[in-house]
């Protein structure tokens, strides 16, 4: 009878290795839809190269002059169309480093203890040294219990990618990439480049357009080339103005569109604007203290993803006193800035109030625009 029972019980094996199987293949098949975007707008480029350059400029255009001066432009905005597009899709979203990684003990704790304030009590011993601020809506400390870590202020799971993603913006499906810390810079300049580009078609574009309606362009496969080059340059160009516009107002508010929808709160108490420093210094965060960095897309953000410089309305009392250098306070004295310390990157902005030359970044002049910190930052597996 025993020997029955296992013979019955052996194929459960197989099945279950068959579903396990399944599973991973039903997984490849969804990371392959998530490129379809992307694809999308690869074969629009591709053909818009094509319409534009071979058939409206080569083709279409008489004026030598006016070829030349459009084809020279047109790849400009075009090389750094594809360059941000290509650095926001390839760029590594940055994970939290080890030290907001729960050790094996605190875990083992975590574990045995009840869920409630026993389980807040190892996180904060956990926390205690680590530089956050923010906290969840009923005041406990920000844990990812799929990652086992603390978040870092501004970091949130996402759920297409499963992992814990630094100043997490949003999950872009036209980059299949999540967009935060690491490329939210080349995002940006990928909606600003596309934006002119867009624009730029659409404005040497409009003579032939209008001369398709009147019958001024000859009879060849051109014509329709020109008149379906100029409906997408104009449409993109309505989309990607208002999107653009919508982060740069972002930027300058120094917030995300997840902090957005949910301000974040710090020990009880929700602020709005609590990352903002005024709009220098909130532009300064995103695009560096380099200026010849700022319009390519090569990373030059300040600091390291996992601390940032804010007001604080109220003070955490459970974190450590100011460091010297660092009790200062921003335009409204009541608002001081954090306890912890930062990064040298980011802190600097704290104490600087004098003009865009006077900028203390010693320590990150030689680094800025050379690589880019997802590259030596520890990613999540």
């Amino acid at each position: 009878m025993r020997c029955g029972k296992m013979a019955a019980a052996a194929p459960s094996v197989p099945a279950a290795g068959a579903a396990g199987g399944c599973g991973g293949v039903r997984r490849r098949c969804q990371r392959l839809l998530y490129w379809v975007p992307v694809l999308f707008i690869s074969s629009i480029l591709c053909w818009s190269y094509y319409a534009y350059v071979t058939q409206l400029c080569l083709l279409t255009m008489t004026n030598i002059g006016e070829k030349v001066v459009c084809l020279v432009a047109y790849h400009i905005f075009f090389m750094l169309f594809v360059w941000s597009y290509w650095k926001t899709i390839f760029t590594l979203p940055m994970n939290p480093s080890k030290e907001f990684h729960l050790s094996y003990s605190d875990k083992e704790s975590l574990e045995r203890e009840p869920r409630g304030e026993s389980q807040q009590e190892v996180l904060r011993r956990a926390a205690k040294d680590l530089p956050i601020y923010t906290r969840t809506m009923s005041g406990a400390i920000r844990y990812c219990d799929r990652c086992h870590l603390v978040k870092p202020d501004r970091c949130h799971h996402c759920s297409v990618c499963d992992k814990c993603i630094l100043k997490m913006d949003h999950h872009c499906p036209w980059v299949n990439n999540c967009v935060g810390f690491s490329n939210y810079k080349f995002f940006l300049l990928f909606l600003a480049y596309s934006l002119l580009y867009c624009l730029f078609i659409a404005a040497t574009d409009l003579q032939y357009f209008i001369k398709f309606w009147t019958n001024g362009l000859p009879d060849t496969q051109a014509k329709f080339h020109i008149m379906f080059l100029f409906f997408a340059a104009a449409m993109f160009s309505v989309s990607l103005s208002s999107l653009f516009g919508y982060h740069c107002w972002l930027v300058s508010k120094n917030k995300s569109t997840l902090e957005v929808f949910r301000a974040p709160i710090f020990h009880h108490r929700t602020d709005k604007n609590g990352f903002s420093l005024g709009f220098s210094k909130n532009l300064r965060q995103v695009f560096g203290d380099e200026k010849k960095y700022w319009l390519l897309p090569v990373f030059s953000s300040l600091g390291d993803g996992c601390s940032f410089p804010t007001c604080l309305v109220n003070q955490d009392p459970e974190q450590a006193s100011t460091p010297g250098g660092l009790n200062s306070t921003c335009k409204n004295e009541n608002h001081l800035f954090p306890a912890k310390p930062l990064r040298d990157s980011q802190s600097h902005l704290l104490t600087d109030t004098h003009s865009w030359s006077d900028i203390g970044a010693k320590a990150e002049k030689g680094k800025v625009g050379m690589s880019n910190p997802a590259l030596t930052m520890e990613n999540e597996t």
